[in-house]
Order: C-alpha cells, then structure tokens, then sequence
C-alpha cells in the first residue's frame, strides 16, 4: 500500500489550490478498477484530506474483496463548488459526497447522477444549521438584522445560502433590508469573520461552528434549523456492479470506526424524495 501526494496547480496562497489530487490506495502496481471521488472546500483543504483519506482507503479495501478485484481511488477537491458538481454531472469524477444543493443542481445538470447512500445522524436524515453573531452581540431575533450585515457561505451552498436566505425570509429580511451582505466560501471563513466582527451575522454548519467555539472564536447561535444530511453520489457513468458493491460496504459498515470519520453514525439508503424541502427552500430563495 502506498499514498502519493500530487497537486494539480499552485497558486500565491501555498498549497490552497483549485483542484488537488490523492491516490488513497492503490492495491497493486496495476489496478484495474480506478475511480475518482471529487468533493469540494467546505473547510480547509487539508482538513478535508485529513477527513476522507483513512474512509477512501477502507472503501478501496472492502471494494475489492467484494468485487474480487483491485480498486484504486483518487481523490479530487475542486476549491469551487461550482466546479465539483460540474465534474460529477459531466462524469469526470466517478462518485461524490455533496451537500444537498449541490446534489439538485447536479441531478439539474445530469438527472442520471444516482444516490449511493446518505449519511446517518442518529438514525436520522437531518443535522443542524446555524445562524450565528458575535458573543457580544445583543441580538436575539433573526428580524433584529434588518440595516446591518451578514455572511453567507457559497453561493451554492445548501446551509450558507438557501437554507439561511429562507430563515431570514421568514423573519421578514430580504436582502434589501440589510445593509450589506457577502458570500465567503467555507464554513469556517464565515464563523470566523463573525467572530472578528466583519459581520453582524453568519450561516455555517454546527460542526464547524462547534470546532470554531472550541478554539476560542466569539461566536453565539443566534438560529439553528434542520438540513438534510448528505448524499454519497454515483456519476451516470458507474458501472452497476461497481455501484452495488460501493452501496453494499457503506451501508454494512454503520459501526466501523473507520466509517465515522466522515459518517458518524454511518449511511442510510437514500432517495430524490428525501431532498424536496431543500428543492423548496432553494425556490423560496429566489425572493432574498
């Protein structure tokens, strides 16, 4: 087993990188399944390789004894989410893990991008969002933010834009009535322009909100709402029998260790179904 490390581009900001390369595993010098799994910043590319890396790995193993044959997969981060949904859509990577949005703007692009699995949480399909403020903040309603400022997260982002841009909605603010509002990208670059005081406010998952108050960041939330967890996608492109066996190791797999690095408490089988109230949240966003 061996790992190799290839960065497809650098740029004035170090090794942040518009799209990076890992070969997790290669099972012999000549494998003869090779896949790509794309997947895009949320975080930190590094945490994102740290979070993925061991998983891949196992999936490779277990792959190729239930296929009887080696697998080799790469790992593809797009720096945009933009760029990683177009890669799936298109086939260029051969499965995914997306964030719900990015799963119908996919599915928008290629209706024959197929659900593997879906995370579990608690047995669950649902996690939280946040709407977050400063500590010192005296804000306690959503309607308060009506003439000041907010953080969004991508602009393809299901918590940091769709979600969050129906949250206020209800509370009665479109983005005419705040004084300024930006769209930042990660997660983590959201809570911490909030708790630097760039912005009255910001939308960020609560596991990067939760990692960000563990470092000492002085933020609060203000809001939190349900999101649908994330899917495991297949490209039109995957064999059926390689899909089958990727779908028969992940949702046996619920109490491996190894599993709930990216899953905590592993997959669920998933369907279109699941994603309809995103789909409506992402038209009700239409009137931000």
């Amino acid at each position: 087993m061996h790992q190799i490390m290839k960065f497809a581009k650098r740029a004035g900001f170090g090794f942040l990188v518009s799209m990076f390369c890992l070969t997790v595993l290669s099972a012999s010098v000549s494998a003869e399944i090779y896949l790509k799994f794309g997947t895009y910043t949320a975080d930190k590319p590094t945490e994102t390789v740290k979070k993925y890396r061991p998983f891949l790995m196992f999936l490779a193993n277990r792959m190729s004894a239930e296929l009887g044959e080696p697998v080799d997969i790469q790992m593809v981060i797009a720096k945009e989410y933009e760029t990683s949904i177009d890669q799936l859509a298109k086939g260029e990577v051969d499965f995914a893990r997306f964030g719900p949005a990015s799963y119908i703007h996919a599915t928008n692009q290629n209706p024959d991008v197929q659900i593997i699995a879906m995370e579990s949480k608690n047995g669950q399909k649902t996690f939280k969002g946040i709407i977050a403020v400063h500590n010192d903040s005296n804000i306690q309603e959503l309607s308060e933010l009506a003439g000041l400022t907010f953080a969004f997260g991508d602009e393809l982002s299901t918590i940091g834009r769709y979600l969050s841009q129906a949250q206020l909605l209800e509370a009665g603010i479109t983005s005419d009535d705040l004084l300024s509002y930006d769209f930042l990208g990660r997660h983590d670059s959201v809570g911490l322009a909030v708790g630097a005081g760039k912005f009255t406010a910001g939308a960020l998952k609560e596991s990067t909100f939760k990692k960000l108050v563990s470092e000492g960041v002085p933020i609060r939330a203000l809001v939190k709402f349900d999101n649908v967890t994330k899917p495991w996608l297949a490209a039109a492109t995957l064999e059926p029998r390689i899909f089958a066996a990727m779908q028969k190791v992940m949702l046996a797999s619920e109490n491996e260790e190894i599993v709930r690095r990216v899953a905590k408490n592993g997959f669920l089988l998933g369907a279109d179904a699941d994603y309809q109230e995103i789909r409506r949240a992402m038209k009700r966003s239409a009137d931000f």
